[in-house]
């Protein structure tokens, strides 16, 4: 779905399997999601109506932010927070090495430069201890990213980049809905202190989709308006009514861009965050599924919630977005290439997330960078695999996915 904020290949053939095809991940619409989509086509306003602010406000109470700003995709999310945190030319921005192309291109687009860090072996999401020996004079935001839908260590990642003067930019796009507890407090992603700014995205893989979507959440009322200055080709409407500016009267006082939201998608977005809960439901009763059936499985290693030791947060409920085993296919004797396409075969679906961004051919060009800049992410890149994960799977579905993953994994 290339250029959108994930990147999958193209679905190919399920093969010879009789039953549908399961792929790793897809939307879950019902009736009342099609009768919010069918209003807003009857209505007055497609779009920069009031079904836009309708759907902020509701997503910023859902999780627990003062503000909420919808824009057409996770991408311009993070576009626009960069653009709000007054990232440019010769500013520095960090990253996980284990992320979407988006998490990094951001600050790109920015002028800014980027470097990547080395990820927790656990979590596989940005390690603390590693950001802390990267956080170098220059560098002005650190873009944490919660991969798969567990939040990253938000906390020690805030205290080492605020100890810097460096914003952190809470890159949630896999985690609407994810929890957590630090301290006294229980809150969710985009709800508390230790992000400047939040990203989330509605893609249809994602937790809850408008179509193509995503939003920034802040409790800075001037992050927040720069959002919207930004979202809105940086343009400021006059409302005084005068003989020299009338209510036409605009003025463009930043460069920015047409990252508006249509009430279309934002209907959608509004109907789905009523099922949102239910939807999480459903992935972790699956999530839970696969991991009793292959805890036995000494090929597959299961996805575990990082806690204890040097994590600074406890009582983390993930909103599970994906679900990524590790699977040593050197030891298996057969490829990972060659395991998907048995898979496939079986009419399963299946997916990597992610090649590490660092060995994209664009940043090796610009930066110079190559194997063995962050080894635990190279070694993590080459076993995963992420198995089919959405709420509209049934049992039959899962057990179907279960049983091919054992033949051929065993």
């Amino acid at each position: 779905m290339s250029p959108t904020r994930e990147m999958n290949a193209k679905t190919p053939s399920p093969g010879s399997s009789d039953e549908p095809f399961i792929p790793y991940g897809r939307q879950s619409l019902d009736e009342s999601d099609i009768t919010a989509v069918a209003e807003a086509l009857r209505s007055e306003f497609l779009t920069s109506g009031p079904r836009v602010p309708d759907f902020e406000e509701a997503l910023a109470a859902y999780c627990g932010a003062t503000y909420a700003v919808a824009v057409s995709s996770g991408t311009a999310a993070l576009h626009v927070a960069m653009l709000a945190a007054g990232i440019g030319e010769g500013d520095r921005v960090l990253t996980s090495a284990n992320t979407f192309l988006a998490s990094a291109n951001c600050a790109e687009f920015t002028g800014a430069s980027v470097d990547f860090v080395d990820i927790d072996p656990v979590s596989h999401n940005l390690c603390p201890d590693a950001l802390a020996g990267c956080l170098q004079p220059g560098v002005k935001a650190v873009v944490a990213v919660d991969f798969a839908g567990q939040p990253c260590d938000v906390v020690r990642i805030a205290e080492a980049a605020r100890r810097q003067g460096a914003l952190v930019i809470e890159d949630g796009c896999h985690a609407i809905g994810s929890s957590f507890r630090a301290g006294d407090k229980t809150v969710r992603v985009g709800g508390h202190p230790w992000a400047d700014l939040t990203t989330l995205s509605f893609h249809p893989v994602k937790t809850l989709t408008s179509g193509e979507g995503g939003a920034v959440l802040t409790d800075d009322g001037g992050l927040a308006g720069r959002c919207r200055l930004f979202r809105n080709h940086g343009m400021v409407r006059n409302d005084r009514i005068s003989e020299a500016q009338g209510p036409w009267f605009y003025e463009m006082s930043e460069l920015g861009f047409n990252y508006r939201i249509t009430d279309i998608h934002c209907a959608l977005g509004r109907s789905q965050l009523n099922k949102i809960d239910a939807f999480i439901g459903r992935r972790q009763a699956i999530v839970d599924a696969y991991n009793a059936a292959f805890s036995g499985c000494t090929n597959v290693r299961t996805p575990s919630v990082a806690a204890g030791g040097g994590h600074s947060m406890h009582s983390i409920s993930p909103a599970w977005h994906l679900y990524v085993v590790e699977i040593d296919f050197q030891h298996l004797g057969k490829s990972r290439a060659r395991v998907m396409e048995e898979l496939r075969h079986r009419g399963v679906g299946t997916q990597v997330h992610y090649i590490p961004v660092y060995l994209q051919p664009y940043y090796r060009m610009k930066y110079g960078y190559g194997p063995g800049k962050c080894p635990v992410a190279e070694s993590y890149y080459a076993q995963a695999l992420s198995l089919p994960l959405f709420p509209a799977m049934d049992d039959h579905s899962v057990s179907r996915v279960i049983a091919a993953v054992k033949e051929i994994v065993g």
